[in-house]
This record gives C-alpha cells, structure tokens and sequence, in this order.
C-alpha cells in the first residue's frame, strides 16, 4: 500500500505522535474492538490508553498543555491520527472527532477564564468532551415524540429541558458543547428559528438532571459510539459556560473545519479493509486473478485519492487559506465517502462472502461506514457543491438548504 510520508510537513516530534497512536491502535485498540461493538460499549480502555499516551489533547494549544493542533495548524497529522484509529475501530475514532473537535471550538470560541478551566480538566484529568446537536423533528414510523431542547432565560445563566439524540460518548464524556437555539426545538440541523439565535453551552454532564436512555441505541454499526438518548430535566447551566457569541458557529461556517474530519475516519476503515483484501488475496493464492487484481488496483487508487485530497486540504488550512479550505472541504467530504465505500465494496467481491463473517474486520467495518456516512445527506452535500459551482447561495454547514430536505442525518 502506497503511505503517504509526513516528514515533508512536521517535525520529527509531530511525526512521532502519529506513530505511537498507529502503534496503540494497531496493539491495543483494535484487538478489544470486536468486544466493544458486540457489547455496544464506550472503548474506556482506549480513552486511558490514549490519556496515559499524551495524545489525549491533541487540539488544546501548547501553551495549555496540549499539541496544539487543529484546522490551521499542522491539519493533516490531526487527520491522519483520527485515520489510524478509524483503522482499528471507526466508533472509537467517532469518540475521538467529537473529543478533539469541541477542543478546536473552545481554543478557537471560549474566553480565557474558560480555556483555564476546561483545558486543565482534559490535560490534567483526561475528561472527555462531546458535542450535541441532535434534535430532528420529523418522526419515523414508531417514533412516539420529537427530539427537542427549550431553553429558558434564568437568574445567571439558562434553564434547560427537552432531549437530544445521536448523543455520542454518552455517560462517559465529562461535558458537552450543546448546540442549542433559544427560538426552540431543532438543534442546528433541524431547527426553524434564525441561526443567529443558536448558543454553544458547555454542559456539565454530571448534573442530576442529565439522564441517558441506552434502550435508544440498537444500531446496525458504530455501536461502540454509545450515541444516546439525552434528557435534560430543568438543567441550569451558567452564564460563564456560554461559548463564543450567539449565531457565531454557523455564521462563521464552523462545521466545515469539520466535515473533512469525517472523512479521515471513512478513510481509516477503508484502509483496513483494503489491507485485510491484500492480505487474504495471498493467503488465498489469487494473485494472478484478473478480476481480483483490478480490484486490488482500484482500492489502491481509491485510498490514495482519498490521502492526497485530505492534504490539499489540510494544506489550504495550514496556509490560511481559509475561504478555499471551506469549499475543498465539502468537495472532499462527498468524495472520500464515494471512495471509501466503494473500496469497501471492491474487498467483499474480491474477498467473497467469508469476508463478511465475524471475526474478519470487514463485517464491523461495513457496518459501521454504512451508518456513519448518513453523518451528513450525500445528496445535500453534492447539491452543496452544485450549487457553489453554479455561483447560488449555499450552506458549507449543510445545515440550511433554500430547498428543504428530509434526508437522513445521523
């Protein structure tokens, strides 16, 4: 498999920090993975693994006691670690996405007292963080009620009730950023209120009344993500845990530092699966299968596609190119999901039916892409694009479309 060298960009130091993760999930993470997904529960040997590594604030600045990373600042080693976990366990790299991203949201939003307070609890704790927008309003069949947050306005901070769901990590991360809007139900996704009026707070997920509903989560894949169903029971939180202004995360595009983080984690499933397809095609002795070896090629040019593509990104952000990271960063959040499962699907035909049998990878690995693509609607995604090309108003976020959609979202 052609690998994409990073000297070029990093030091040794930053260099090094992809190699020790690749060494614990290669070691460590991925033989516990199967337990984790048959049990549909949190990788909390993992989170320690990676806290006792010094790897468990990657995007805290240096200055605070973290590596300093994130959109902007040697963006394509944060991806490529979030890579190598996907390589092992893709819901455990969904845990990490939502832990280092609310990290780049506070180094980048929150105020200095803030900063002190919850980057010593990360640097210092090893407490995990998450952020929670999840409301959608429409039902599905044998949904009995809509997700949804009310917020009201109290004495020192905001009074809040109401549910969220998809809530990844639930019951072990510490806090979490909610995306709340104060016109009502709907998160940032769903919500019919004016994006001006959507507040970022850090939740203390301690608070009695903060309960989980795990009888929510039965999916088909990532179920190690533990996403559940959150309830809020009269759950005060502060003033001075408000982050950034309101209406700022989605006025200033926020999500598209983002959605290319999706993409290191289908491309790390998509990795593995074609490393697992190598290995089987000589074990099998099939490598003067025509059919076989066209498949292998395309994997192959998939994977690398999908590298190269993630550094053109990384790179527009590292040079400050911020307004073509934005716009690069849908297109290469659309085309790794293709790519990734498209490879996946290359590795089953040339593999055969066995590859889809536990305790081969592959069958968690298709199981978690299946679910995980849905994150955004691909079809909202690539109207995005069209849109940006044909000079119409468009939403990076894919957040707000002037068409509605009642696509899937996860």
């Amino acid at each position: 498999m052609l690998k994409l060298q990073l000297a070029d960009s990093f030091d040794t130091a930053k260099q090094e920090c992809v190699d020790r993760i690749a060494g614990l999930a290669r070691e460590n993470f991925a033989p516990r993975a199967d337990d984790y997904d048959n049990a549909a529960a949190f990788p909390t040997k993992d989170f320690d693994d990676l806290f006792q590594a010094g790897l468990h604030a990657p995007c805290v600045p240096e200055a605070y006691g973290g590596l300093g990373l994130g959109p902007g600042r040697n963006t394509y080693l944060l991806w490529m670690m979030t890579k190598e976990l996907a390589r092992a366990d893709m819901s455990l790299a969904r845990c990490w996405e939502g832990h280092v991203n609310s990290q780049v949201l506070i180094s980048a939003l929150a105020n200095e007292e803030q900063k002190t307070r919850w980057f010593e609890g990360i640097v210092e704790q090893g407490h995990i963080w998450v952020a929670w927008s999840g409301e959608p309003q429409t039902k599905v069949p044998g949904q009995a009620l809509r997700f949804g947050t009310h917020l009201k306005s109290v004495n020192g901070g905001y009074e809040l009730n109401g549910t969220k769901a998809y809530a990844t990590s639930a019951g072990h991360a510490r806090r979490a950023i909610l995306l709340v809007n104060e016109e009502g139900p709907g998160g940032a996704r769903h919500a019919s209120g004016s994006s001006d009026r959507l507040l970022l707070l850090a939740c203390d997920l301690n608070h009695p009344g903060v309960t989980f509903d795990g009888s929510w989560w039965n999916p088909i894949g990532m179920r190690a993500t533990v996403s559940y169903l959150v309830r809020f029971d009269n759950v005060f939180i502060s003033a001075e845990d408000v982050i950034g202004r309101p209406g700022q995360y989605l006025n200033e595009a926020w999500q598209t530092r983002f959605s290319p983080h999706y993409a290191a984690t289908f491309l790390g499933g998509a990795e593995a699966a074609y490393e697992y397809a190598i290995e089987s095609t000589r074990k099998q002795q099939r490598e003067d299968d025509p059919f076989v070896v066209c498949r292998i090629a395309q994997m192959s040019l998939n994977v690398e596609t999908a590298n190269l593509w993630l550094r053109h990104v990384a790179g527009l952000w590292d040079a400050n190119r911020s307004e073509e990271a934005k716009v690069a960063g849908i297109r290469v959040r659309w085309l790794v999901e293709r790519l990734a499962v498209e490879t996946v699907d290359h590795c089953v035909r040339a593999c055969g039916a066995r590859s889809l049998v536990k305790p081969s990878p592959v069958e968690r690995i298709y199981r978690d892409l299946s679910i995980y693509v849905r994150h955004d609607n691909s079809d909202q995604i690539l109207a995005t694009i069209g849109r940006q090309v044909l000079g119409r108003d468009y939403d990076g976020s894919f957040f707000r479309s002037p068409v509605t959609s009642h696509g899937s979202t996860y």
